[in-house]
């Protein structure tokens, strides 16, 4: 499984994904949306985790302009701000995604990409 996490919390993003990849998980993590986005030129990724809350674009603005590049993408949303119930009103229009909220725990992360990865 490939994974691509964005969080301008560099520590926190750099940290997680060594987690994922000490369980076997292939993951690159970025710090912004430019380079998100460069990233799934290059490669294919089966999942993004991708912060709700970053500089200059937002989340869901960014999961829109990956799935142009990538429509078989699922996607993970990471909020550290309001409860779950905000996060489902916000992100309605967003379609069938998941989200989690900060700060993670590893087991609960790696039992949603599993869940993802065998939808």
């Amino acid at each position: 499984m490939r994974v691509l996490l964005v969080d301008d919390e560099k520590e926190l993003v750099a940290t997680l994904a060594e987690r994922l990849e000490m369980r076997g998980i292939d993951a690159t993590w970025v710090t912004d949306y430019r380079a998100a986005l460069a990233a799934v030129e290059k490669e294919a990724f089966d999942i993004a985790l991708l912060d709700v809350r970053m500089p200059e674009m937002n989340g869901l603005e960014l999961k829109r302009l990956i799935e142009v590049r990538r429509p078989t993408m699922k996607f993970i949303f990471l909020t550290g701000h309001g409860s779950e119930e905000d996060f489902k009103a916000c992100s309605a229009e967003s379609g069938r995604d998941y989200y989690l909220i900060k700060p993670l725990q590893i087991e609960v992360l790696m039992a949603k990409l599993n869940e993802i990865a065998h939808a």
